[in-house]
């Protein structure tokens, strides 16, 4: 299947190997030559004691199937048409303030530095491989590929279904065929396959950056650098590919603002140093530094599709909360929830624990509808929106079908 992309080879399988997160494989003993671990790309660690309940059985596919309550609203998702803000720019220009609009799980359209970024784009029906099985999304996307500003660049954080879409990325292709692809080491490989010109694809390992210079593609733009930074996560996109690229998050740094992208990861002390790294306020001159400015002005962490079986490698919002702290805190938008039903606990749950912990502890929420272009610094308050969903007429959303052969989690 097309869908599934391609493995890494040549220059960029060198490239891969001689990297830090890189394990070569090992062979078993015996004369078949079965190998006991195969190569590819390993957590950094180590893994906290305790993080994931080894007493937790994982999920079966009948209570993937079956299992579980509310986890797919019973009622339409509010949703915003944000086009209309979008021709506005974010103030007076473009480069006037951080805007953001969450279009749906991962997936946010970045307007910083005078630049317009988007994250983990997926406008297709399933987080799957197929078009007939997989996770069915919940809501459609507020608006259409076709109806996208330009972009400056497309980051696609890790290979998995849920953040790299095959229709979405050749659509794109075709679209904004100018617009380069950031992503970690070995996702170029499937990003060629479907489509993206090879050079238009800028692959980073854990603290790399690569710089955007010159004009946006709106007519402004500053220097805008995007850093990979480690996660705790998996990758593959089939049964033999696992861990065949990398998984990052990713740091986005403007003259004046600081953003954070966790992609999809577990609970990491990794993010303590990261904070380190990039402390003291935004890049640049008169970003902040030493007026006890935290280091991000806005933090994209992931909160949906956990479980006790797999707290090493998703947040959920209790997580999540940990990890803002150790990154030192900041406006937190919860992405990764509310579109896809990819775990066992209720479609709004994350939200809902999110509001009963984060303001004890002097959390800064930022949790617009689906499609709502928010300036974080000017969000005083959340307005729980998807507490009328499922008091709504139902819509007989589909709950899953799942190819038999794929392992759980899938993302």
């Amino acid at each position: 299947m097309k869908s599934f992309g391609a493995r890494a080879k040549g220059e960029r399988l060198a490239r891969m190997r001689a990297s830090e997160q890189w394990v070569d494989g090992e062979a078993a003993e015996g004369p078949d030559g079965r190998t006991a671990r195969p190569a590819g790309f390993r957590n950094r660690g180590p893994i906290r004691a305790g993080l994931r309940d080894a007493s937790a059985p994982r999920p079966t596919l009948g209570e993937f199937l079956c299992g579980g309550d509310r986890r797919v609203p019973s009622g339409e998702l509010p949703l915003i048409d944000p086009r209309e803000a979008w021709r506005h720019g974010p103030g007076r220009d473009l480069r006037a303030e951080l805007r953001v609009t969450w279009l749906g799980h991962s997936t946010v359209l970045l307007e910083m530095g005078g630049r317009r970024f988007l994250t983990d784009p997926v406008w297709g029906a399933r987080a799957s491989p197929s078009r007939l099985a997989g996770p069915k999304r919940f809501h459609p996307v507020p608006v259409a590929l076709k109806a996208l500003p330009p972009l400056d660049a497309v980051l696609v954080s890790h290979d998995h279904y849920d953040h790299l879409c095959i229709a979405s990325v050749r659509e794109l292709a075709r679209l904004q065929p100018g617009v380069p692809f950031v992503t970690s080491l070995g996702v170029g490989a499937h990003l060629e396959a479907f489509g993206v010109d090879p050079a238009r694809i800028i692959e980073l390992d854990w603290w790399e950056s690569h710089l955007f210079t010159g004009k946006g593609a709106g007519g402004a733009g500053a220097e805008t650098r995007f850093t990979a930074v480690p996660a705790q996560h998996f990758s593959g996109r089939g049964l033999k590919d696992r861990n065949a690229t990398l998984w990052s998050s990713f740091v986005i740094e403007s003259e004046r603002e600081r953003v954070f992208f966790s992609g999809d990861t577990g609970l990491t002390d990794q993010y303590a140093e990261i904070r380190a790294r990039f402390g003291g306020g935004a890049a640049g001159a008169g970003a902040g530094a030493g007026r006890g400015r935290p280091p991000f002005d806005l933090v994209m962490l992931e909160v949906g599709a956990f479980h006790p079986s797999w707290c090493d490698i998703h947040l959920g919002p209790r997580n999540a909360l940990e990890a803002l702290s150790l990154l030192g805190g900041g406006a937190l938008l919860p992405v990764h929830w509310s579109t896809f039903s990819l775990a066992l606990h209720a479609w709004d749950e994350p939200a809902e624990t999110l509001l009963e912990l984060a303001p004890a502890q002097g959390v800064h929420l930022v949790m617009p509808r689906l499609g709502e272009p928010v300036h974080p610094a000017r969000v005083d308050a959340v307005r729980p929106w998807w507490r009328g969903v499922d008091s709504r007429a139902a819509t007989g959303t589909e709950l899953l079908s799942w190819p038999k052969a794929l392992p759980f989690p899938l993302d």
